[in-house]
């Protein structure tokens, strides 16, 4: 079996039905979108950085997670993936990183006239991308929301429900599956035990948790099915 390029810890590791789950989206949709996303002419000169193989099986890493996204929205609203790629690699040549729709000052210049859907870098200098009809920015604006990100404006942590719900997604931690925030536990585990009937009162106090937390993990993984 051959191993192409490598996961890192801390970098999270997301194979597709966890794209599909954690970013509520359609699996089919995130396959054949996450194909392109593959193309060689993206991630030609960063290829280890974007996502990583075994045999057939294929996973990514937490930017790319938080990238596909954007992709995902961007084709959506009818935007070539050719325009995409191009758009990408100027934003990566300008901001130096191979992940710039992870870059908070990327996403909070993403803006829409018509069907003209524009990257506002400055006064100067804009990239624009047509599409057939218009982005929803409240799908970007509220994901941007979710996402906290380090001193280098790079997104570093993912509240998959929003930052009131405890789940979080850290690709340091857990090597980058949802966790309850400030624990190990997964949702699941909270989950599976209110599915078999047990008290919310009683699974908080087993696991020395609040009974909010275990709400959240309920509401989290009933979202996510």
């Amino acid at each position: 079996m051959k191993f192409e390029n490598k996961a890192e810890i801390g970098t999270g590791i997301y194979t597709l039905p966890d794209l599909a789950r954690i970013l509520n989206l359609e699996y089919h949709k995130v396959q054949r979108l996450l194909n392109e996303y593959w193309d060689k002419r993206f991630a030609a000169e960063f290829s280890e950085k974007y996502s990583w193989t075994v045999g057939k099986s294929k996973a990514v890493s937490f930017h790319t997670l938080v990238e596909f996204y954007i992709f995902y929205q961007l084709k959506e609203s009818g935007v070539s993936t050719h325009g995409i790629l191009q758009a990408h690699k100027e934003l990566s040549q300008i901001y130096e990183t191979p992940f710039p729709f992870a870059k908070s000052e990327i996403l909070d210049g993403i803006n829409c006239f018509g069907k003209k859907i524009v990257f506002e870098i400055n006064n100067d200098e804009i990239i624009d991308l047509d599409s057939t009809k218009q982005l929803n920015l409240k799908f970007i604006k509220s994901f941007m929301h979710k996402l906290e990100f380090d001193n280098n404006s790079l997104a570093m942590r993912l509240y998959p429900l929003g930052k009131k719900n405890s789940v979080i997604v850290d690709p340091r931690h857990q090597f980058g599956q949802p966790t309850i925030q400030g624990t190990n536990l997964f949702p699941e585990t909270i989950y599976n035990l209110y599915k078999k009937k047990e008290s919310k009162k009683f699974i908080a106090y087993s696991y020395d948790i609040s009974v909010k937390q275990v709400n959240d993990a309920i509401e989290y993984c009933k979202t996510a099915a």
